[in-house]
């Protein structure tokens, strides 16, 4: 069969790509034009009409009659019934397009005549895909909208013919017509919310909102979308806007030509930006969710990722921006912690830079620096000093408490509820207190995730400062009481409220009250003696002090010999093998940017990447390569990737330079000694963390191509993470009621059950029998035994709680009666 693409080289000059059947098709082609014939039954129509359309583009240089012959032909064509393709529609439509840029015809109609007939042969949607760009003008350049104004003007009436649904497609027919279907939000706002965004007294706003092409809105804009609402429009807007704080990209299927591919998608710009004009008008919307509302939207589209194979970790930045736009124009302290949780999850320069100048014009209002700002704006959502904030609501008081993040309902007899009782239910008072208690979740993972920074970056406050703004606030404080804090080069302890005020207390329970002037920071392990770390953390368990993240039990990575010996690069997590998105999410959430690596452009490095994590003047990367068969992943983002080397930089240091034939030739890291110890052993535990939630040797069973190496990581020898855990669980063993089944070995807990001894690894959690040494799988569950169990550091689902869970079950082993589990330990 004659190469259709062939014919298209033939006419473009290109006649060393064509063979020689697409030569011999095309001269019986023109010798049946020149005598006037028609094509015999037997001829390959689609060739037929992709040659036709070409032979149309010569215009009339061989004369009127000529190109009126050319003329019925497509005639011809376009009337037959042809198997066209929505790939030959895009190719008809991109072949007409050359001709019109090029200027060979200004008889708009007879150059379409065959692209819009095999195009009306597709769907709305496809249609929309192959015509999308010669829809509106509005998508386009400047320069494109003049070139193409004298064919749109011309081609109107058959363009609006094929892009617009007929009445009888529905309200979601109608919604289509104006944001399309280009992913999935579309869809389910043509599908779900048509028949109310296609009421006639909503449908004007929807079509308002498509006009927000610009990077902000100007106030003849807003001024119509506030004219337009309703208070209707109002809660259709919230429930649209409070389904995109839970939507994900999705799979979507596209073509261009011959070519057809999945791709996975957020949102379409024809579908973004509508939904920008609805963040933007909630601007005109005085209640109280729009900021809570507004943080949600922008974390969602701030992070994640576009589209398949980007490196990019945000799904929008339109949307993203828009909605620090609009919170940076309402203002006020409210607008502080979704900003500042944005800012500790976002990892897309433009967004973080447009965080960071909505953060320091609002501080420049206030004279102060921007973390200045942060610490003075959390909100105390009404609590009182204790974390609690009841409401009289109806005969019933309810509490808020901090501590359990949850609503506690009493009845007039003093008696407590477990859920909200029918009678106030639909209270707007109890509703308030809800959207209170969601915020109130957010605020503590931002004061959560600020304060460990803190502690990374060794931020310094006055003591007054620390004692008004943390440990006397209601939420901050409920963490900040927890952490030990020191003067630097001076005592370190544990805050105390006193008659005076506050004070240290160490271990030892000797008191130190400071100046409200003096310098403080967090305690950090890094510059602690092993006997004063020891001290601390015997303290926490002693007292049932739990930190909201690990600063006494935080693990600290030294320089090794090995690393003193590579001197400007560290290989202690080369070679690890981990799940490729595990690791970058973990690493994202840490603060490490950049890696972005799959099966693509093997020989441009598609496969071969970096994180990037900078820390206090440095810049740490972290070298890693797709491992796997890309097959497997269908060409795509890698599901596997293996560890390299992690190398430092100054921040104002060149990482490349040119030689003499102006190549690139990346320079050497900084020697490892010369990086402050701090940074050195945060990276490293980063590394850590990500190797000990990612490895796939933590797997059950182990991945095929990577049974060495699971073999190694799940019994190995232990990292640091892993001899972190052993140290909190020599300290925790004494305290359980299997002390007298479980001891503690070198990498493992062993635990005696009655049935068959057990050694649970300390790294991976994986599971051995004596005598033998047989493999025991079991997948990790909660267990009732070890929720009593107190742990010093939040560790919500970690591994110190699976391998407790684990160690707890297999203690009281005749009781076990999951088949699949019994079955192993009968073998």
């Amino acid at each position: 069969m004659t190469d259709i693409h062939e014919i298209n080289l033939l006419y473009t000059n290109l006649h060393g790509y064509v063979s020689d059947e697409t030569r011999e098709t095309c001269r019986r082609f023109e010798a049946l034009l020149e005598q006037g014939l028609e094509p015999g039954p037997d001829t390959d129509w689609r060739a037929y009409g992709y040659w036709a359309q070409l032979k149309l583009g010569l215009g009339e240089k061989d004369g009127h009659d000529h190109y009126e012959r050319v003329l019925r032909l497509i005639r011809s064509v376009a009337e037959r019934d042809i198997d066209w393709t929505p790939g030959d529609a895009h190719i008809f439509v991109r072949q007409a397009h050359e001709l019109v840029y090029r200027g060979h015809n200004t008889r708009y109609e007879e150059i379409f005549l065959l692209p819009f007939a095999v195009t009306r042969r597709c769907g709305f949607r496809e249609r929309r895909e192959i015509l999308g760009w010669m829809g509106e003008p509005g998508w386009h350049s400047q320069s494109r909208v003049a070139e193409w104004k004298p064919a749109r003007e011309a081609l109107a009436g058959q363009l609006e013919e094929l892009l617009v649904e007929p009445a009888e497609h529905g309200p979601a027919g109608v919604v289509r017509n104006v944001i399309w279907e280009g992913d999935a939000f579309a869809w389910l706002l043509a599908e779900e919310y048509g028949p109310r965004l296609a009421d006639p007294a909503v449908l004007p706003l929807l079509r308002h909102w498509r006009t927000a092409r610009s990077t902000k809105p100007s106030g003849k804009w807003l001024k119509t979308a506030k004219a337009l609402l309703t208070p209707e429009t109002v809660g259709l807007l919230r429930e649209i806007l409070t389904r995109l704080v839970s939507y994900r990209e999705r799979k979507v299927n596209r073509v261009s030509g011959d070519l057809e591919w999945e791709e996975t998608v957020f949102l379409d710009e024809r579908t973004a930006v509508p939904v920008r004009g609805m963040v933007w008008t909630c601007e005109a919307i005085e209640e109280r969710w729009v900021t809570s509302l507004l943080g949600d939207v922008a974390l969602n589209c701030g992070t994640g990722s576009r589209r398949s194979g980007m490196g990019s970790t945000c799904r929008s930045e339109m949307i993203t921006n828009a909605a620090v736009g609009v919170l940076a124009r309402r203002g006020g302290p409210a607008a502080i912690v979704p900003l500042a949780r944005l800012q500790a999850k976002a990892r897309v320069r433009s967004v973080l830079n447009n965080v960071a100048r909505t953060l320091d014009a609002l501080a420049d209002e206030a004279g102060l620096t921007r973390e200045q700002l942060v610490d003075r704006t959390v909100p105390a959502f009404g609590l009182g000093q204790d974390g609690v904030r009841e409401e009289k609501i109806g005969d019933y008081l309810v509490r808020l408490c901090a501590d359990g993040l949850t609503l506690r309902f009493v009845n007039a007899a003093g008696k407590t509820v477990k859920s909200a009782p029918q009678a106030i239910r639909k209270d707007p008072a109890l509703a308030d207190l809800k959207i209170t208690l969601k915020e109130l979740k957010q605020a503590l993972s931002a004061e959560r995730f600020r304060l460990e920074q803190a502690l990374i970056k060794e931020r310094a406050w006055r003591w007054q400062e620390v004692a008004e703004f943390f440990l006397d606030h209601p939420v901050t404080g409920l963490y900040a009481r927890t952490l030990i804090w020191q003067v630097p080069q001076g005592p370190a302890g544990l805050p105390v409220r006193t008659e005076v005020g506050w004070e240290f207390t160490d271990p030892r329970g000797h008191r130190t009250q400071l100046d409200p002037d003096t310098s403080v920071q967090l305690w950090h392990p890094i510059h602690a003696t092993a006997e004063e770390v020891r001290a601390w953390r015997d303290h926490l368990l002693e007292h049932g002090i739990r930190q909201p993240y690990k600063q006494a039990f935080r693990e600290i990575y030294l320089l090794t010999p090995a690393e003193e010996q590579t001197g400007t690069y560290s290989n202690r997590f080369a070679g690890h093998v981990l799940r490729y998105g595990q690791a970058k999410a973990l690493l994202n959430q840490r603060g490490w940017t950049g890696l972005a690596i799959g099966h693509w452009d093997y020989e441009g490095g598609g496969d071969r990447g970096e994180a990037i994590r900078e820390l206090s003047g440095w810049r740490a990367r972290w070298g890693m390569h797709v491992t796997g068969e890309g097959e497997a992943d269908e060409w795509g983002t890698a599901s596997f990737c293996a560890g390299e080397q992690i190398t430092f930089y100054r921040d104002e240091q060149e990482l490349s330079e040119r030689d003499q034939m102006g190549n690139r030739v990346v320079r050497e890291g900084v020697p490892l000694a010369e990086v402050p110890p701090l940074v050195l052993s945060e990276v490293l535990r980063d590394a850590d963390l990500a190797v000990g939630v990612a490895s796939v040797g933590l797997d059950q069973q182990a991945t095929g191509g990577h049974e060495a190496y699971w073999n190694s990581y799940g019994f190995g020898e232990l990292t640091e993470t892993a001899r972190t855990r052993h140290d909190a669980l020599t300290r925790l063993l004494p305290r359980l009621k299997i002390a007298d089944r479980a001891e503690l070995t070198d990498r493992f807990l062993r635990v005696r059950g009655d049935r068959r001894t057990y050694k649970i690894h300390l790294g991976s959690g994986n599971i051995l029998m004596e005598p033998n040494d047989a493999y025991l799988c079991i997948v990790p569950g909660h267990d009732r035994g070890t929720a009593s169990v107190f742990l010093p550091f939040e560790e919500d689902g970690g591994m110190l709680s699976i391998i407790l869970s684990k160690a707890f079950l297999l203690a009281d082993d005749t009781t076990i009666t999951d088949p699949s589990i019994t079955r192993q330990l009968d073998a």
